[in-house]
């Protein structure tokens, strides 16, 4: 195998929202991220403002399975959600 295997998109620099990244040859994965904004969301039967980013995953079934995405999706999100400033050495 040859180059990359997953690339990341962000759209959310130059204000792109949702959108469904198209996998290149012969990368098997894409990752594209949207722009972060507050939503009103309920949590604790509260609404309360939270930073939300949508993301969104696209990959060839013949590499990879679908429920190993979904399970990189899930720990990518706790990933973000447990992020602080402070984890961040420069």
């Amino acid at each position: 195998m040859k180059g990359g295997t997953f690339t990341i998109s962000n759209q959310g620099g130059i204000g792109g929202a949702h959108f469904t990244p198209i996998v290149n040859k012969p990368e098997v994965a894409i990752l594209g991220l949207g722009k972060g904004g507050y939503k009103a969301v309920v949590k604790d039967k509260k609404i309360e403002a939270r930073l939300l980013m949508p993301i969104a995953i696209s990959y060839d079934h013949r590499v990879i399975d679908g429920g190993t995405a979904a399970r990189f999706t899930v720990d990518l999100i706790a990933a973000f959600n447990s992020f602080t400033e402070g984890d961040l050495k420069v």
